[in-house]
């Protein structure tokens, strides 16, 4: 794939990811508001999926990059925290499809990466929410289990599902622009 093409299409992912994080915010534990899904993982995964690791990786540094600090985030502990978390479902969505992704690996992918983004997060909100936020411990410890951890696990679970499902429905026109497909 010629250079300007793939700058090009991870410019495109990385929009799209900004814009999810803009336009689509859905508060979906009544309790707590402000725990909200957002899509900007999807766009990053599928830049992984379709234009490799490398790519993936970079994709969701600049929207990590853009999110924490232009779009009034948390800063550097809210890019932290994304960078990790998303980062380890594109590790795993790179290392378990390797460039050939079945229906049975990116199924295995999705589950993998919703368990380790969901695992990641209890000690990252329990130290960097704590310790950097301002939010007591004790309210954190009370709201993983009625909260965070079913939040991160729908969230993940739904953007992980979504990505491999719209990676599937891309492969042909991947195949009909000679993306390498």
């Amino acid at each position: 794939m010629k250079k300007s093409l793939k700058l090009s299409l991870m410019a495109m992912y990385t929009a799209i990811s900004v814009l999810a994080i803009l336009f689509i915010r859905i508060p979906i534990i009544p309790a707590t508001p402000f725990l909200v899904y957002d899509m900007a993982d999807i766009p990053i995964i599928l830049a992984t999926l379709t234009l490799g690791f490398p790519a993936g990786i970079m994709v969701l540094l600049a929207v990590c990059l853009i999110q924490a600090f232009l779009m009034g985030g948390d800063g550097w502990v809210g890019f932290v925290m994304h960078f990790v978390s998303t980062g380890a479902m594109t590790v795993i969505f790179a290392s378990i499809c390797n460039r050939k992704p079945t229906v049975l690996k990116l199924s295995l992918a999705a589950v993998s990466a919703t368990v380790a983004m969901t695992v990641i997060m209890i000690p990252m909100n329990l130290w960097l929410t704590v310790e950097f936020l301002g939010t007591p411990r004790e309210m954190v410890e009370q709201l993983l289990l009625p909260a965070i951890i079913p939040f991160n696990l729908i969230k993940a679970g739904l953007n992980s599902v979504l990505a491999a499902v719209a990676f599937k429905l891309i492969i042909p026109i991947l195949k009909k622009t000679n993306l390498n497909y």
